[in-house]
């Protein structure tokens, strides 16, 4: 995948980026470029599927315990 460019912090500059990118003539890129299809298509199918296969194999108590996980996770990141 190729990296974006990063934004610059002045606001001029920015506005210059803005503008260079909104009228260049370059196509953009295909994420999938030089990737096998059937291999992109086979990790899609997998990670729709993934969550929900693995909720059901748990039981309340795990599903709970892992949601609570995922919470202070979520909330120990932003301190």
């Amino acid at each position: 995948m190729a990296k974006q460019k990063k934004m610059p912090t002045d606001l001029n500059q920015r506005a210059k980026a803005i503008v260079d990118f909104a009228t260049s003539d370059e196509p953009e890129a295909d994420p999938h470029e030089g990737k096998d299809p059937a291999a992109v298509a086979l990790g899609r199918k997998g990670g729709q599927k993934g969550g929900k296969a693995r909720a059901e194999k748990m039981s309340p108590d795990e599903r709970s315990e892992a949601a609570r996980r995922a919470v202070n996770a979520r909330w120990s990141r932003d301190t």
